[in-house]
């Protein structure tokens, strides 16, 4: 009796235990809110701000979900004078259900709908059996026709009865079936619909909590906690809208836009967005420097391999391991693998992996040196893509968005406004007659504002129509850059040539190239014309020269054409032409050039660089 009663004992301190255990994992989040996210290429830093318990001395703050994105080791929190952080931690618990309110409601939905669509798929599987049974119906009375006939047996009325039940049957059945199947159809598009806004809305993931558990020492009540983490699955890009009047006095406005990624699984409600170009790097001190190892390889020529400085240098693709190292190739190759490097440094220190983050720092640094020593003087002044240590393509720059926004979580882009520009335009029109009979619209602009212009997508529009696409390279402020408008049929070029002839001059081969160029306007106003053309531009000049003769009208005088473009063999003139300046009347540029050669040598091929 005595162990029966011990074992009734044992059995209520177990139950009360458990039901002590299970109240313990009740959670009761702090009320929290994000108040600022600062995004940048890949990552965004999120910002909660967390109101801490009334009672002062030790306490945990739980804040809960956190995003399913969120990257665990970053994780840091900021108290108040009041207040003192001890510890940040992150924690995952099992659930049976999601606990936000917008995705119950959607599992609420979902589940209806399925069990809808088992419903009319059930109703249509039976319809399917009745309308077999009226198939062996069918098939029965032709038989019974058949047989009593024979017999003489025929009783008309109850055969055309039977024949008439089936027809009719079969029509209904045949409605029913139809309806049935297109309220299936709905179902399954409207079940779709909703798995696709549950996965928008949960992260994709919904049978886990995630908790943010935050220790605090309060000398009094009250007070905010500011809770940092970086989340994945956010990023941004620029894009641009340049519209513009296209009269001389028409101002061009530019709208600096900024399409963001947001599919992080929680919303940015109301809160302060910042755009960064930066890398989100949480290390408070600098990396260590190691030691640059060099290695030679069997062929003779430097290695210099981060990984192992008795491994050769890596060979890029089109080089075989003997070809000189020094080519535009391999110097690509080298900054390729040196971005790819560098990439990897912030997500290493967001994870707290110091050692390998500096390890790729190092890495990446040596690639970039090993550039430096060993390409030829030539190769490195005609290289404009010297990698930017830190890994970024340009500028650090940020932008703070004003006022403060919403921005969901979803699948697809969102484009928020991060300034509206006003640059005064310098119009012509510019036209490539070798490339295109296409005469196109410019302006030439100069960055008046305070605002860096970051590489980006533009849609170009004049007087409100779209007018195509461009690309925007980078922009500091200050700095001239040219945009185009598009094509302006009321212009048109043409390119021929006239004259083609080849003598022999001593022991060289000359061959006379003479080519017309005719510029036709139907506008009603005079307009400036930039014309381009090219001759071919030889570098080994001791064996090929290349000579222009009397250009009509002049080549341009522009110092930075003269400086760049005019010694690599490209031809440009300054015309203004004329209104109606069209059929006999049309502009005509005139030139020819001589190429001497030797009588032995043949031209092989042509390549444009």
């Amino acid at each position: 009796m005595r162990f029966r009663l011990s074992l009734l004992s044992l059995a209520v301190l177990m139950s009360a235990a458990a039901r002590a255990d299970d109240k313990a994992e009740v959670v009761r989040p702090a009320a929290s809110k994000i108040t600022a996210v600062t995004v940048y290429s890949n990552t965004a830093l999120v910002t909660r701000e967390v109101t801490a318990p009334d009672a002062a001395g030790l306490a945990e703050v739980v804040v809960s979900p956190m995003p399913p994105y969120t990257m665990q080791s970053s994780l840091y929190a900021e108290g108040t004078d009041n207040i003192r952080v001890l510890s940040v931690r992150f924690r995952t618990r099992a659930i049976a259900e999601d606990t936000r309110e917008e995705v119950r409601k959607i599992d609420a939905q979902i589940k209806t709908l399925t069990a809808k669509q088992q419903a009319l798929e059930a109703e249509l599987k039976t319809i399917g059996e009745n309308l077999k049974l009226l198939d062996k119906m069918e098939g029965f009375t032709a038989k019974s026709l058949e047989h009593l006939t024979d017999k003489g047996l025929l009783d008309t009325e109850k055969i055309i009865a039977l024949a008439k039940f089936v027809q009719e049957d079969r029509t209904k059945r045949s409605k029913e079936q139809l309806a049935v199947k297109q309220q299936l159809e709905e179902v399954q598009a409207q079940l779709a619909f909703a798995k696709r806004l549950h996965d928008e809305k949960s992260g994709g993931v919904v049978r886990n909590e995630r908790d943010a558990v935050i220790l605090v020492d309060k000398k009094q009540g009250g007070g905010t906690i500011r809770l940092n983490y970086l989340v994945s699955s956010a990023a941004w890009r620029p894009q641009y809208k340049f519209r513009t009047g296209g009269k001389e006095k028409d101002q061009v406005v530019v709208e600096y836009q900024a399409a963001i990624e947001q599919k992080t699984g929680e919303d940015w409600t109301n809160a302060q967005i910042t755009l960064s170009t930066a890398q989100p790097l949480l290390n408070a001190a600098p990396p260590d420097l190691k030691a640059l190892a060099v290695g030679v390889t069997a062929g003779g020529h430097v290695a210099a391999n981060p990984g192992d400085a008795r491994a050769p240098a890596p060979v890029p693709p089109g080089l075989a391991a003997g070809d000189k190292l020094s080519s535009r190739a391999f110097q690509e190759s080298l900054e390729k693998e040196s971005k790819s490097l560098r990439s990897q440094v912030a997500g290493n220190y967001a994870q707290k992996k110091a050692f390998e983050a500096e390890k790729l720092q190092n890495d990446a640094a040596a690639l970039e040196q090993f550039s430096d020593l060993f390409v030829s003087s030539d190769e490195f002044i005609k290289a404009d893509f010297r990698p930017v240590p830190g890994g970024n393509d340009g500028p650090s720059v940020t932008y703070v968005l004003k006022p403060r926004l919403t921005i969901p979580s979803r699948n697809d882009e969102q484009v928020v406004e991060i300034t509206k520009l006003d640059f005064a335009p310098k119009f012509y029109y510019k036209a490539v007659p070798v490339l295109t009979a296409n005469v196109y619209r410019l302006a030439d602009l100069v960055n008046t504002s305070d605002v860096v212009l970051l590489p980006g997508e533009a849609t170009m529009y004049l007087g409100g129509d779209f007018v195509g696409s461009a690309k925007i390279p980078l922009v500091a402020v200050g700095k001239p850059f040219t945009v185009g408008f598009g094509v302006d049929p009321q212009l048109q070029v043409s390119r021929i040539l006239v004259d083609r002839t080849r003598t022999t001059q001593g022991g060289n081969q000359v061959l006379t190239f003479k080519y017309r160029i005719l510029l036709t306007s139907y506008k009603s106003a005079a307009v400036p014309v930039q014309v381009w053309d090219r001759m071919p531009h030889a570098e080994a000049a001791m064996t090929i020269a290349v000579n222009l003769k009397d250009p009509k009208p002049d080549l341009s005088t522009d110092p930075l054409y003269v400086r760049d473009e005019k010694t690599k063999g490209l031809l440009r003139w300054d015309v203004t032409v004329d209104p109606k300046q069209n059929g006999e009347k049309a502009l005509a540029i005139d030139y020819e050039f001589k190429m001497e050669l030797d009588k032995n040598v043949n031209i092989g091929s042509f390549q444009a660089k």
